[in-house]
């Protein structure tokens, strides 16, 4: 616990005093975000500092980083008791994740400030971006071994642990290719979901916190019931189970001291830079602690927001109509007449709800099959 609580504790710090600073920056080099210009009501937000999801990666690896760097002298010594303080390839290629889909947001987010409008890169080149980085790191996660000779990730389907159906049903090469593609969809679809979600301040930051939250107790009951330390038929085989808690912790940690400047009135956004990277990373989570499925629960809210989105295309399509006012459904509910702030206080309840129906049914499993 003690490898976690730093991590998430320096994070947050930097985070919170490190942003800022980067909005100075920001304001410095006019690098503003601009609106639709059928959102009227947000055109008070035009030329607002973006990119903020920068601070928020740079503190989640400071953070990481630093904790292992403070305990690891420490490992061993009679003066603080803590677990092993290695750098583990699972939370390796999860910071990949954040990282690399980082990068395709910031890409993203430059291209709206040099061209001065609403739309940064095309669908098509955003695609290609994820699907690169996603390709690289499920290759990773499936064919590079720690030195136990374990791969993070497996062929198999997992909900609360890997079920009994696997992608290498025809063999590894099969497995292989259609766990690409499986890892694909879950990415590409969880960092599109904290995209569309985050539309006002601080409402997909506050939700990133909860889940990632969520995947820190996840995963840190998941190394205290390890098939290494308490074999049995209810044990986990997650392989770097406590360093997938360190690296979680440390990504909420980083959320939560951006909340602190992202909540309303913001004086930072996220941008895609931010929730391109938090929706990869928490996929990257859901692959590695083998709750794949689970992950459409605890981010119900950005589930739920997603489909809103999808009605709105397929009822316009289909029959000329629109279920909402407009999509997504938390600018139906402004245009209704609520307030940005009890809109955003009550999808994070909604959030809460999710996280908490997620673990008790992460909870429950282990105790059902114990």
């Amino acid at each position: 616990m003690v490898n976690v609580l730093l991590a998430g504790g320096i994070a947050t710090a930097v985070s919170l005093l490190c942003t800022p600073a980067f909005i100075r920056f920001l304001v410095r080099r006019r690098y503003g975000q601009f609106v639709r210009d059928d959102l009227t009501h947000h055109h008070v937000k035009r030329g607002k500092p973006t990119m903020g999801g920068a601070v928020i990666i740079a503190a989640a690896v400071v953070g990481y980083l630093a904790s292992h760097a403070i305990l690891l002298p420490l490992h061993g010594s009679d003066l603080i008791r803590v677990a092993p303080s290695r750098i583990s390839l699972s939370a390796l290629l999860v910071l990949f994740l954040l990282v690399g889909l980082g990068v395709v947001g910031f890409l993203d987010d430059f291209t709206k400030i040099r061209r001065e409008r609403s739309l940064g890169l095309t669908s098509r080149q955003k695609l290609v971006g994820q699907s690169l980085v996603t390709v690289l790191f499920a290759l990773g996660a499936l064919l590079l071994k720690d030195s136990n000779g374990q791969s993070p990730a497996s062929t198999a389907i997992s909900v609360v642990r890997d079920t009994s159906l696997d992608l290498a049903f025809a063999g590894p090469a099969v497995g292989a290719v259609l766990f690409l593609l499986w890892a694909n969809i879950l990415i590409t679809g969880a960092s599109n979901g904290v995209n569309i979600t985050d539309g006002l301040d601080g409402l997909a930051t506050g939700a990133s916190v909860m889940v990632f939250g969520a995947y820190t107790m996840i995963s840190i009951w998941q190394y205290n019931q390890s098939c290494q330390t308490v074999p049995g038929p209810n044990c986990y085989a997650v392989t770097d189970a406590l360093d997938l808690a360190v690296v979680s912790c440390a990504i909420a940690g980083a959320c939560l001291g951006f909340l602190w400047w992202n909540a309303s009135p913001a004086q930072i956004i996220m941008g895609d830079t931010g929730s391109l990277s938090l929706g990869a990373a928490l996929a990257g989570l859901a692959i590695l602690t083998q709750t794949q499925l689970l992950l459409v629960v605890l981010g119900g809210l950005f589930v739920i927001v997603t489909l809103s989105v999808i009605i709105q295309v397929a009822s316009f399509k289909l029959t000329g109509r629109r279920v909402f006012r407009m999509a997504p459904l938390h600018h139906h509910f402004e245009l209704i007449g609520w307030s940005e702030v009890t809109i955003v206080a009550r999808f994070w309840i909604v959030s809460a709800v999710c996280v908490i129906a997620g673990l008790a049914l992460f909870y429950g499993e282990w105790v059902v099959t114990g």
